[in-house]
């Protein structure tokens, strides 16, 4: 069937030629058309009108047909909408890579690399107190363990400690804190340039500690024994003790209290913490004994210098 367009255009003369509209020679025009010029066209013009109008006719199909053929592929036109997808599929990593990295770092172990659990104990240096110049020395196990290991042995630590025997006892309680992941650090307590006494700094909301007693996020621990006879019982504990929790409270921003567990039977080692600004806490049962929980507060800490400054 043709088109409607091109039907419509070819159908006007037929449409026209009416009863009303023949132009013929022998055709009347009624009273109503008198101001109305009947204007006859020659004949060889009146030839040419159809195929012009065929022509019009022709030329019209084959642009409706164009224009029906760009219809039906309009619809297969979204496949072009579908190429500014591949610009945005390509950005997308671009988009989302910024975000990758806290992603990343929210999903690795607890600690970042370049943290520190003890706030880099081995940088704290030396300062002075009353007795001279003291210095917290991480241990180096091919340095200090024949020393550490003679001062396990005496019979006055080996009852607390239980590391009395083979030096390789006490390598085997340093290693595991070496090698651990820094939440307990074992140091040597250095007097004006002499060893004197072993130290170990703890986390003691990551120590199993934490799951006898009520402990606060940061709470640093301390161990502590003097390891020659001679520098016992002349209030060295107490003086040392005392200038460690303050360097302790001045290292670590984070840590609002230092704490210690000494065994109940153990009444020097309690008196000296007593003497250093500690508080009795509460009495703890601890797998291996029963402890005094001992602790320092940061809050009292400015009270507590001003009440042993000279």
């Amino acid at each position: 069937m043709p088109p409607t367009d091109a039907s419509t255009d070819a159908g006007t003369p037929s449409a026209s030629a009416g009863p009303n509209s023949s132009r013929g020679p022998g055709s009347g025009v009624g009273p109503d058309c008198e101001d109305t010029l009947d204007l006859r066209l020659p004949d060889e013009l009146m030839a040419l009108c159809p195929q012009e109008e065929a022509g019009r006719s022709g030329a019209a199909a084959p642009t409706e047909r164009a224009d029906r053929a760009e219809a039906t592929a309009a619809p297969a036109a979204p496949a072009a909408p579908a190429a500014p997808a591949a610009p945005a599929t390509s950005v997308a990593p671009v988009t989302h890579a910024a975000p990758a990295k806290p992603v990343a770092s929210a999903a690795r172990p607890a600690l970042p690399q370049d943290d520190d659990l003890l706030d880099h104990i081995a940088d704290w240096g030396a300062f002075t107190t009353p007795v001279g110049v003291f210095h917290l020395v991480p241990v180096r196990l091919d340095r200090d363990l024949p020393l550490i290991a003679r001062w396990m042995n005496d019979p006055a630590v080996a009852v607390f400690w239980d590391l009395a025997g083979h030096e390789s006892l006490t390598e085997r309680h340093l290693r595991a804190q070496l090698d651990g992941d820094g939440r307990s650090v074992p140091c040597l307590g250095v007097l004006d340039g002499t060893p004197m006494s072993y130290w170990e700094l703890y986390r003691a909301d990551l120590d199993p500690l934490a799951r006898h007693c009520p402990v606060r996020p940061h709470d640093t621990g301390i161990h502590l024994l003097i390891g020659g006879v001679a520098d016992r019982g002349r209030g060295l504990g107490s003086t040392l003790l005392r200038a460690v929790a303050d360097l302790v409270l001045h290292r670590r921003p984070s840590c609002a209290r230092v704490i210690a567990e000494p065994d109940l039977r153990n009444t020097p080692s309690i008196a000296a913490f007593l003497n250093a600004g500690f508080r009795f806490s509460a009495e703890v049962d601890l797998p291996d004994k029963r402890a005094a929980l001992m602790v320092r507060d940061r809050v009292l800490r400015p009270l507590l210098q001003l009440h042993h400054s000279p």
